[in-house]
């Protein structure tokens, strides 16, 4: 074998060699986009309910805007609860017509506390629906003070629960229901002040 011919053999096999390489270059990389792409769906494709059935039930019933906002934000008290460690027991129905929360939310805290940031952008969305019909609607001004207490609370927990965590899941649903909660405050600072307060609603009462 002359020396042009071992050259060649040496070059074909070193293209082979880069080709190989090359390919599994590739396949890694395919590998790794499909493993985040996988990792991706399984953590937002399949969205969790962040309302249990029961609670669900209660914000259909409560059709009254300042009625269905405190479901809204006992939803989220419970949440809180249980992150804190003050789990709560299913409530017992003293009397017939008391309302039926059913079992405690389960979840890691980062599932509650994505529960809390939808249930507030929720409560924004239904107040928001409501000035959209019928602005002057004696029970918006009602719904989002009751709201905005609230929300300026869970700011407070919020902060708190963001400085004794460093995962990234818990971080990132923090950031949102803070923005969430910190969006309904300003709104309640909006308000006006000394406001007469609109006459209580009829529990039982519901829209047609």
């Amino acid at each position: 074998m002359n020396l042009t011919s071992t050259l060649r053999d040496k070059t074909s096999s070193r293209r082979r060699l880069f080709a190989r390489r090359g390919a599994r270059v590739v396949l890694f990389a395919l590998a790794a986009t499909f493993a985040i792409a996988a990792r991706w769906t399984s953590a937002y494709g399949q969205r969790r309910d962040h309302l249990t059935a029961q609670e669900a039930e209660l914000v259909r019933d409560n059709q009254e805007l300042d009625r269905r906002i405190e479901v809204f934000i006992k939803a989220a008290d419970r949440r809180f609860a249980i992150i804190n460690g003050l789990p709560q027991p299913t409530p017992k129905k003293v009397r017939k017509d008391d309302p039926d929360w059913g079992e405690p939310p389960k979840g890691t805290h980062a599932e509650l506390l994505g529960d809390v940031a939808d249930i507030l952008d929720e409560a924004i969305t239904n107040i928001d629906d409501v000035v959209r019909r019928d602005e002057k609607n004696s029970l918006i001004h009602k719904a989002l003070r009751k709201l905005a207490t609230a929300a300026n609370g869970y700011m407070n927990q919020l902060a708190m629960l963001k400085d004794k965590t460093q995962n990234e899941d818990e971080l990132a649903v923090i950031e949102r229901a803070f923005d969430n909660a910190k969006e309904i405050a300003a709104a309640g600072n909006k308000l006006p002040a000394n406001e007469p307060e609109p006459p209580p609603t009829d529990k039982k009462k519901k829209k047609p």
